[in-house]
């Protein structure tokens, strides 16, 4: 079995690797928000709803949080690169399938069901191969730091690139953009060594994919209904806990066996971990709640275009990324518990500014204060985030972390589009204004579960 590369082969090797990786990052992250200033437009010219493209949104997110564990755990069987380079073109397929989408179906064909397989496929390899390639605290941060700015900027910067593309040429063309970028990433990704060979003895759990994903698809399928079918919402909620509760005792049962699971239990017993996941969907359940509310807010009731709406969403990406790209250096002064809970007390800081603009008729850039705070607190919290999960495991489990990480992630981001977007989508015409702050104060009740569950972490060290 071949050994994994010394110190200094993996800190060159991971300089090489580190800009499509953190590419990879921000690609997938733009595809989930730049829809939002596309509202109107896509809307019209598809001829749907508001709700029908929230739909199309959620479902990319869900797929891409039903398929991640499945996906991460496909890397050990098959190999990260490989794994890596087939979801980049599954994802570009998507993309173009989307550009020239003439209805909601093709659409979510297109961006809900390809580019979420192909993110499921192309994203754990990313966090793989960052943490196999970098050792200790602060030069994992280093990593995370880049790839998770990406990532942040890609989704905070989503609606202003999506609404600039929109409004000079069409929505079409932000699609064409996304397949663009991964050509690019592509070619980059030529220079990727897998520090570690693919075992292709691994065994791989169809049963668990299958249960999994099918338990996550209900659990939000239920939440999507809850203003069309009280009893429906119920029954797909119940349905899909029921589901899950199943998948976990199936896993129980494999390892006691002996066998290898879909997703090892014994990943739950580790308490930093438990916690650092908690953050992890509630940061991203912030994020992409408030990206959803406040851009169709600003389109559907304030009547501004996509380029109105990217721009004022550039607020938050300027906090994001100050926040991201200082997270080597606030991980050397700071402990990572720290971090995270200056990031949720900034991010929910922001959500209450935010409710403050449900009064009156305030400019559009009175919104701006309130979406720095959060990007700025989101951005401060990542890195430590992942960081705590990503290493709390030993090499060997990287694969089942990874996937069960950014799972967990995008079912957050899956989560705040289906939760706050239900709300608002629910009395938008009929009561704006309050819909619009029960939305929002959906996303701080999540934001405060994260900060108690963040006071848990055990107190530490700078790195």
């Amino acid at each position: 079995m071949a050994q994994p590369a010394s110190p200094a082969r993996g800190a060159t090797a991971a300089g090489a690797v580190l800009v499509p990786l953190a590419l990879a990052q921000f690609i997938c992250s733009f595809a989930g928000s730049n829809m939002n200033v596309m509202i109107n437009d896509m809307s019209k010219d598809l001829d749907t709803t508001v709700q029908g493209i929230q739909i199309a949104i959620t479902i990319f997110l869900l797929v891409m949080a039903a398929l991640m564990i499945p996906g991460g755990k496909l890397t050990d069987k098959y190999g990260r690169k490989p794994c890596f380079m087939v979801g980049l073109v599954v994802y570009a397929v998507g993309a173009l399938i989307s550009a020239a989408a003439p209805g909601l179906g093709v659409l979510i064909l297109g961006n809900s069901i390809l580019e979420g397989v192909g993110t499921a496929l192309l994203i754990p390899p990313v966090y793989i191969l960052a943490t196999l390639l970098f050792s200790g605290v602060t030069s994992r941060a280093h990593a995370f730091g880049v790839i998770s700015a990406m990532g942040g900027v890609g989704a905070a910067a989503g609606p202003l690139i999506g609404g600039l593309i929109t409004t000079a040429i069409s929505w079409r063309a932000a699609f064409v953009f996304q397949a663009l970028v991964i050509g690019a990433i592509v070619l980059l990704a030529r220079r990727i060594d897998d520090p570690l060979p693919p075992d292709h003895t691994r065994h791989f759990d169809t049963g668990g994919a299958v249960l999994s994903s099918v338990g996550l698809v209900l659990l939000v399928s239920g939440i999507l209904a809850a203003d069309n079918n009280l009893l429906l919402m119920l029954g797909l909620i119940v349905a899909g806990a029921g589901v899950l509760a199943w998948f976990f005792r199936r896993m129980r049962a494999e390892e006691r066996a002996g066998a290898e699971p879909l997703l090892s239990p014994s990943l739950f017993r580790n308490h930093t971990s438990n916690v650092g996941l908690v953050t992890q969907n509630a940061q991203w359940l912030m994020l992409m709640g408030t990206s959803f509310v406040v851009s169709a807010y600003l389109q559907v009731v304030r009547g501004y275009n996509a380029i109105q709406t990217g721009v004022i969403f550039s607020a938050a990406t300027v906090g994001l990324l100050a926040s991201s790209l200082a997270a080597e250096r606030l991980a050397k002064r700071y402990a990572q518990r720290t971090l995270i809970l200056a990031g949720f007390v900034m991010a929910m800081a922001g959500v209450v500014v935010l409710l403050w603009m449900v009064k009156g008729q305030p400019g559009a850039w009175a919104f701006a204060p309130g979406l720095f705070l959060i990007g700025l607190g989101v951005g401060a919290m990542l890195t430590p985030s992942v960081n705590v999960v990503q290493s709390a495991f030993p090499d060997d489990q990287q694969g089942e972390i990874s996937g069960l990480s950014r799972s967990v992630s995008n079912l957050g981001s899956s989560l705040g589009t289906a939760i706050a977007g239900t709300i608002l989508v629910a009395g938008v015409t009929s009561s704006p204004g309050r819909s619009y702050a029960l939305a929002l104060i959906a996303v701080a009740v999540v934001g405060l579960v994260g900060l108690l569950a963040a006071f848990s972490l055990p107190r530490g060290n700078p790195g």
